[in-house]
């Protein structure tokens, strides 16, 4: 009897911690879709958080700014001197915006937010000129340069819940986030979130991108699974991307590499070959019922090291080398605007290392100053070509590779040619601050009036048909990218061979594209956003030219109201001059093979996706022998 009752008391005990593991187990997944942060106590926070603890439990009061207001504080007068002027000779052109917010998507956010960040920038610009007079501004902006590298490696640092790494300026094409770590505790679940600043009026910040690891699997799977996902508070999580998938066939590409690897999940059989038994060797394939364990890259109690590197279409995720999944970007969670990384969950973490970071260069230590400045423009007479390039706010090195390569052309530097970087705002004040330097220093900058997403980059190319039209005037107009690499006495020497003054689109001319009908494309086009099954002609956006009667239209249909926006700026150039084409516009599509959408050949006119160093190597190339010879890869 004794017996049978201690048995019933075990069974009881057994059954109850069944029950309390799968409770926990239950509040933990489910906690990852009710609330974008785990519950954490005694959150450990890295580098200077920007408000005291009090202002940080304090409720924030949502802020409505009126359209009239968002006019008012972006294009009021202010008495700024020639050199800031010279910055924003685009900026009042674009004050319509607002008149067309409806034909972009995100027009208005970005544009408030433009307003938001425009006012914190002119008060510190206020203060520096206050500063100035007390000769302490020089100090106060070497302290504020942006770091290229953060790290902290002491793992008796960070506590057991949450650890938050402030990214002072965002990241970049080529930042790499990297993580060492344990999977501890219980279940071992962690995640990883990189966030974006919160918005005025917004107690959580968006999150870029989610990285949920469950080696327990959750409500939809036992194994272990990967979860990625974004976050909004406008629009709650989006369409979860699961590694391994649980529809193999819909692992997409992002940057030539697969959203899952196909390995993750698959039967592994690296350790399976043999096994050590008292010392002697047998196969493990000898027992009956044997099952190969399968591949997951993390694991309870064993180290990892995991790399997030940002590229051009997503984020890539490598564990021990290997890559592991890729994800997307998605619609204005662009990976510049991060400001912090958060992990939270079961993690030993050893330490954490942002690199590649944007920094822009100390002016002290430039011995070439006078040459990289702008050269100024000539008065009462036109140029022969304007090339806009179009930058975000902190890509800081870029700009300084294309002013030490292919602005140094003698066309460019006798006046002849003008280049000018179109750029909006940032949502860190810190990258407004190192821009506006920037722009003050080099004379080669053109603030956009809104917040930088990518979706509204064809509010760039109206900027920059306003400029070449507007501001001055040129004969032919160009567009371009800070990664691209332009050989302009190449470009140059065609449009003297094709002596087409008038109705020119001159470029890598596309005739019969499709609409990219797939929700994950970074480059998706809806029904409603265009319902034809092609487009007409267009030229790739690294590098295509214009005549100035059809920039002059693009900037007098903009004033009218009339200018179809379209959100692939190449693509809308080619929606525009078919507009005028079909109201008696004569146009001469001229094909420029020579244009290199993804990279470069040699004999080239435009070289795309250059990094800072390859410009540097391409350019050093042409001065040795004024061969156009690529550079392969560093």
């Amino acid at each position: 009897m004794k017996r049978w009752y201690g048995a019933v008391v075990v069974a009881s005990l057994f059954m109850l911690l069944i029950l309390w593991y799968g409770m926990i187990r239950s509040s933990t997944v489910d906690s990852s879709f009710s609330s974008p942060y785990f519950n954490a106590t005694n959150p450990l926070e890295w580098l200077h958080v920007d408000e005291p603890l009090s202002a940080q439990n304090s409720p924030i009061v949502p802020q409505v700014i009126s359209t009239d207001k968002v006019v008012s504080s972006l294009f009021s007068w202010r008495n700024f001197t020639s050199e800031e002027n010279c910055s924003l000779q685009t900026w009042n052109h674009l004050n319509h915006i607002i008149d067309h917010a409806g034909s972009l998507p995100n027009t208005i956010e970005a544009t408030k937010e433009a307003a938001v960040a425009w006012s914190s920038l002119m008060a510190s610009v206020e203060k520096e000129r206050v500063d100035h007079a007390n000769g302490s501004s020089h100090q106060q902006i070497k302290e504020k340069q942006c770091p290229h590298f953060l790290n902290k490696m002491n793992a008796t640092e960070f506590g057991n819940s949450e650890f938050k790494l402030q990214i002072t300026c965002g990241l970049i094409q080529g930042s790499s986030i990297t993580i060492i770590g344990v999977p501890t505790g219980l279940l071992g679940n962690f995640r990883i979130d990189l966030t974006g600043a919160p918005l005025p009026g917004e107690p959580d910040p968006p999150i870029i991108l989610h990285y949920n690891v469950r080696l327990h699997g959750d409500k939809v799977t036992e194994e272990p699974v990967i979860v990625q996902n974004t976050w909004t508070i406008a629009n709650d999580w989006g369409d979860e991307k699961r590694c391994p998938s649980p529809v193999p066939e819909n692992n997409k590409k992002v940057d030539g590499l697969d959203q899952c690897n196909d390995m993750v999940g698959k039967d592994d059989h690296r350790f399976s070959a043999s096994r050590y038994n008292n010392g002697s060797r047998k196969s493990s394939f000898i027992k009956e019922g044997y099952k190969p364990r399968k591949y997951f890259p993390f694991k309870q109690g064993n180290l990892f090291v995991g790399t997030f590197r940002v590229g051009a279409e997503g984020i890539q995720m490598t564990v021990d080398g290997k890559h592991i999944t890729s994800f997307g970007y998605r619609e204005t969670l662009e990976p510049w605007f991060a400001s912090q990384v958060r992990i939270t969950g079961d993690m030993k973490l050893m330490s954490v290392l942002a690199s590649g970071l944007p920094t822009s260069e100390n002016l002290d230590h430039i011995v070439d100053l006078a040459s990289l400045k702008a050269t100024p423009l000539p008065y009462h007479k036109s140029l022969d070509l304007f090339i806009g390039v179009f930058s975000t706010a902190n890509n800081f090195k870029r700009r300084m590779a294309v002013r030490r390569t292919w602005m140094q052309y003698p066309a460019a530097r006798k006046g002849a040619v003008a280049v000018r970087f179109f750029v909006g705002l940032h949502k860190n004040q810190m990258v407004n601050e190192e821009l506006w330097n920037e722009a003050r220093t080099y004379g080669d900058i053109q603030l956009i009036p809104f917040v930088d997403y990518y979706s509204l980059i064809t509010w760039k190319t109206v900027a920059i048909c306003i400029y070449g039209t507007q501001v001055v005037s040129a004969k032919y107009v160009m567009k371009t990218d800070d990664d691209a690499f332009v050989r302009v006495d190449e470009v140059l020497a065609s449009l003297s061979r094709i002596n087409v003054t008038t109705g020119l689109l001159y470029g890598l001319i596309n005739l019969d594209s499709r609409p990219h009908r797939n929700p994950d494309s970074k480059w998706f086009i809806s029904l409603e956003e265009w319902a034809e099954e092609t487009y007409p002609p267009w030229a790739h956006g690294p590098g295509y030219v214009v005549s100035n009667d059809i920039a002059k239209e693009v900037y007098g249909r903009y004033k009218k109201g009339n200018l179809k926006m379209f959100k692939l700026e190449d693509v809308a150039m080619g929606i525009w001059i078919a507009e005028m084409r079909k109201l008696g516009r004569r146009i001469k599509y001229e094909k420029e093979g020579r244009i290199y959408n993804e990279g470069c050949k040699d004999g080239y006119v435009v070289a795309h996706y250059q990094g800072p160093r390859e410009m540097l190597c391409l350019w050093q190339k042409l001065q040795e022998g004024n061969r156009a010879f690529c550079c392969g890869e560093f």
